[in-house]
């Protein structure tokens, strides 16, 4: 026997000894080995109970609750998936960006036809999987697609045409939904409010579906109809939103987006109130009653409720629809005119501005004078601008347009902003050459890449710039951007910003006029201002060019004799 052996057995023996000189200690030792064993019979038991009893607990509520209650505590259980959804694209989307940049296209060559196919493919993968989860989630996250496809200057080309399908994509509900929103806001079912009334919806909105139908005295209408659970999930989408952008700041801290979700919360939440939408239809309407080429359709209240909104029906296609346009034998020209100064008229005069102008809100079809006439549709989201900021903008515009340096300080200081010139560069959204007059409606490349390197490069300028302007300028800035959008789908026949500046410099004079006061009562009067600073205007624009028209053909006869010499920059003024 080993040493070590003889050394571990007389160690025993001694333990064995003291035992049984001391058994207490044995009986304490078994003693606490029972109790272990009940403290973790205990535990599994309250496991047990918690996962059996919390959702038998829970059914039988969910089996005991009206309609209204089992709809709340759905949306609890779905917000949790739509937040776990909404995490999961960001950071696919992350990852593979990353993946992409710093794995599969390191080191090669940017301008390479291999690097920008990949980059392409991993845009397309980024915008398919956005949409599917917008989708998916319904309600706001389409909203919030819908107002990206708008920015069709600055995102890649991969994005743009693959959130396109969001304008008219939703969640199609069932009939039984339908019925139970009548119920709820009627006491009715729908064939009690109509003569007939088709379940099959013929479009799918962000925050409601559209269904056809019959007042009982023959009138076609269209019927609005929300979704039934979107005022219930309101709040908690908004929340996860919050949550998700404040992830984004902490990962990118120049991405500080959540101030504009804050300020927008109050105007997207006016959208859920049908009779809101009602309202605003009726004044916009009223305020742009000289435009005999605008239809807004007519509010049937009976039929109306803060859930269902029930208007004429009108025919149309979309703007956006080219060729269809064609078809019916109406000018893109005509049609593009009337949609920017219908806007513009909103903009610079009355103040009362749709923030939402996208193409499934606009149709156009024939008017009675064989002409284009637009259909304004989707009230429910607009913004107000105050006459102080109405004419500081309308003045902004019209110095742009005249490459009035001074007075683009002088305006843009007027509404909160300092650095004026790229201010102008994202409200007219586009590069302005302060030594050429002339606007193209349609960006080139070399424009588009200027446009698409501001925006990465100036992210923290842009930022600091959209919170210092007036707060209602964000959904300003949306309707102009859509409007311009727009104008390009249709070939941009027409000029935007000589039809704006001419629109923004009678917007100011019509505000001169009213603050002059009796004045104002004559329409002649009022016809008469607005028309002399139009005048005004375009005789300036008109002029300006003219002179550096001149300009430029007297510098070029110089240099033809040989008399000087043309440095880099004056030939890019010349050119």
């Amino acid at each position: 026997m080993t040493v070590a052996t003889r050394g571990a057995l007389r160690l025993r023996l001694h333990h064995f000894a003291v035992l049984q000189k001391r058994p207490h200690l044995v009986q304490t030792a078994r003693l606490s080995s029972i109790r272990e064993g009940k403290r973790r019979g205990l535990i599994w038991k309250t496991l047990t109970g918690l996962f059996v009893g919390v959702p038998v607990a829970v059914g039988v509520q969910y089996a005991v609750s009206d309609p209204r209650e089992r709809r709340k505590m759905r949306i609890v259980t779905e917000g949790f998936g739509r937040f776990c959804r909404s995490l999961s694209v960001g950071l696919f989307i992350s990852v593979d960006y990353w993946w992409t940049t710093n794995v599969t296209l390191h080191g090669m060559d940017e301008s390479s036809p291999a690097y920008l196919s990949k980059m392409s493919a991993c845009h397309q993968r980024a915008a398919e999987y956005m949409v599917e989860g917008a989708i998916r989630n319904g309600g706001l996250y389409i909203k919030l697609g819908q107002g990206l496809c708008a920015f069709n200057h600055l995102l890649p080309p991969e994005y743009i045409h693959t959130l396109q399908v969001l304008e008219d994509k939703a969640l199609n509900r069932r009939y039984k939904e339908v019925d139970a929103l009548f119920l709820e806001d009627f006491n009715k079912m729908p064939e009690q409010l109509f003569k007939m009334f088709d379940y099959e919806p013929i479009a799918a909105a962000s925050l409601a579906q559209v269904h056809k139908a019959e007042l009982f005295d023959g009138t076609p209408v269209a019927v609005k109809v929300q979704y039934i659970d979107l005022r219930d999930r309101f709040d908690g989408d908004i929340r996860t939103l919050e949550i998700l952008l404040d992830i984004i700041k902490f990962m990118h801290p120049s991405f500080g987006f959540r101030w504009v979700l804050k300020d927008l919360k109050g105007t997207l939440a006016q959208e859920l109130d049908f009779e809101n939408e009602g309202r605003n239809s009726e004044r916009c309407a009223a305020e742009l009653k000289h435009f005999k080429f605008i239809v807004v359709p007519k509010v049937f209240w009976e039929q109306t409720s803060q859930r269902v909104l029930t208007a004429e029906f009108c025919d149309g296609c979309k703007i956006n629809n080219v060729d269809e346009i064609k078809r019916q034998g109406i000018s893109l020209k005509d049609t593009a005119d009337k949609l920017i100064r219908t806007f513009a008229e909103q903009i610079f005069y009355t103040g009362f501005i749709h923030a939402d102008p996208h193409p499934g809100n606009v149709l156009v079809r024939r008017g009675p004078d064989n002409k284009a006439e637009l259909v304004l549709l989707d009230h429910g989201l607009y913004e107000y601008l105050s006459e102080h900021n109405r004419e500081s903008l309308c003045k902004l515009w019209r110095s742009i347009v005249l490459r009035d340096e001074a007075a683009m300080k002088e305006y843009s200081n007027a509404l909160g902003v300092k650095e004026f010139f790229l201010f102008s560069e994202m409200l007219l959204q586009r590069p302005i050459n302060m030594h050429k007059l002339g606007l193209s409606n349609i960006l080139s490349k070399e424009e588009t890449a200027y446009m698409r390197e501001m925006a990465v490069h100036r992210f923290e300028s842009i930022m600091q710039v959209l919170k210092a302007m007036p707060r209602p300028m964000l959904l300003v800035f949306r309707n102009i951007n859509t409007v311009r959008s727009i104008n390009i789908t249709l070939g941009a026949p027409v000029d935007r910003y000589f039809v704006m500046g001419k629109s923004a410099v009678r917007g100011w004079g019509k505000i001169q006029v009213q603050k002059s006061g009796i004045l104002a009562r004559f329409w002649v009067f009022r016809w008469g201002s607005a028309t002399w600073e139009s005048l005004k205007f375009e005789f300036a624009l008109r002029s300006e060019m003219a002179m550096m028209s001149l300009t430029r053909a007297f510098l070029r006869l110089l240099e033809y004799f040989g008399l000087m010499s043309l440095d880099p920059e004056v030939y890019d003024y010349l050119r």
